[in-house]
């Protein structure tokens, strides 16, 4: 699966196991019943989807008036730590009003998602290439086919 198809595969997929999870999270981080954190969990994901669209603009256009070029490890842990840096500023005051919870109560539950997010993410991202298959960038050229530089 390749394209368009993969993509909206993979965010379907990938937000629909995170939000049933995130559900569980909340509620059980929070003593409230399920059905009242679900609709945090889903606002949550909707937030975090359109965060990565404006930040991975933003950044996008910061990178390219940068004179060095490439993504170095140091340009990718900018990368990453302004990105939940700016989920995070964005969803615990959502938290802590949802759950009615401190905001020091709202940031342990949102630091807890962001460590359950990288385990997610990476075990997410192998079971997903194992069952749909790697994405053409990621496949090696076939023998005999010349490589453009």
């Amino acid at each position: 699966m390749q394209g368009v198809k993969r993509k909206v595969v993979y965010v379907g997929l990938y937000e629909a196991i995170a939000i049933v999870v995130a559900s569980f999270g909340f509620a059980a981080m929070s003593g409230q019943a399920v059905s009242h954190a679900a609709p945090l969990s889903i606002a949550a994901s909707v937030i975090a989807v359109c965060w990565n669209l404006v930040f991975n603009g933003l950044f996008e256009m910061w990178e390219s008036r940068q004179a060095v070029k490439g993504r170095s490890v140091a340009r990718r842990v900018a990368h990453a730590i302004g990105f939940e840096g700016g989920l995070v500023v964005i969803l615990v005051p959502l938290v802590a009003w949802w759950l009615d919870v401190s905001l020091v109560a709202a940031l342990m539950m949102d630091l807890g998602l962001v460590v359950f997010f990288l385990v997610y993410t990476f075990v997410f991202n192998w079971a997903f290439d194992r069952v749909f298959g790697l994405p053409a960038s990621a496949m090696s050229a076939p023998q005999g086919a010349s490589q453009a530089a």
